[in-house]
């Protein structure tokens, strides 16, 4: 009897790794001072996303995981107990590193599309610009709590201090960071389009002091744009 020997496939391995990898998903975060309307655009970008037939997950910052939601609370209550500028920054990096490891890293790796309301760009403004912290030392943390991650796009909606803090101020009580005077708002405006100014190959900067439906037409070009970059 003869025995017949099967052709050997040296790159088996490879062919099958490449059948079953998943495209990982993009990052996508979403910035500006308080009331520039980011829960609303953030719905805005979910469905665009959404018409295309991918998969997408929206969180936020401070917050998305149930113990970074209670790290949220300390940092936005009005407690008995004064928060020192060091501690909010501390906190909000505490927050983040447990939001990254078991929220945005993971539905990335699966092939989500994550879309976060604030990320570290929040920091730099808020804490850095606007607490007076060196940017130096917030990239510092920012590198070791999540190193090479970063946006794939950052879509930064713009408006005068004066206008979001007329929006924010419909909104009910405002939080312990809301309560901030206008100097501070304006301060991490400032250093948010410098940011943007920076790096505009991350940045789409947005101007969100514009009727709802023309807002919407930018956003929708925005990301359409990466769609196709992504699915041609």
């Amino acid at each position: 009897m003869t025995t017949r020997l099967l052709p050997t496939c040296v790159n088996c391995a490879a062919i099958v790794a490449k059948a079953t990898r998943v495209e990982r998903g993009k990052f996508i975060t979403v910035e500006g001072i308080e009331g520039v309307g980011k829960s609303t655009n953030i719905g805005f970008i979910r469905e665009a996303i959404e018409a295309r037939g991918l998969r997408v997950s929206t969180t936020r910052e401070p917050g998305g995981t149930p113990m970074a939601e209670e790290i949220r609370g300390l940092l936005l209550d009005h407690g008995d107990e004064p928060v020192p500028n060091i501690v909010e920054l501390l906190l909000m990096f505490a927050a983040r590193a447990l939001h990254v490891n078991n929220v945005i890293k993971p539905a990335l790796d699966e092939g989500i599309w994550v879309i976060c309301d604030r990320f570290t760009d929040t920091s730099r403004a808020y804490q850095g610009a606007g607490r007076g912290f060196p940017l130096s030392d917030i990239n510092r943390l920012a590198d070791w709590v999540h190193g090479d991650l970063q946006p794939d796009l950052t879509v930064l909606l713009d408006a005068p201090v004066e206008t979001g803090i007329g929006r924010a101020g419909q909104r009910g009580e405002p939080d312990r960071i809301e309560k901030e005077k206008a100097d501070f708002f304006a301060r991490a405006r400032e250093c948010y389009l410098s940011l943007a100014a920076a790096e505009p190959e991350r940045f789409a900067v947005v101007d969100a002091n514009r009727e709802k439906a023309a807002v919407r037409a930018t956003i929708d070009a925005v990301i359409n744009g990466i769609l196709d970059e992504v699915l041609d």
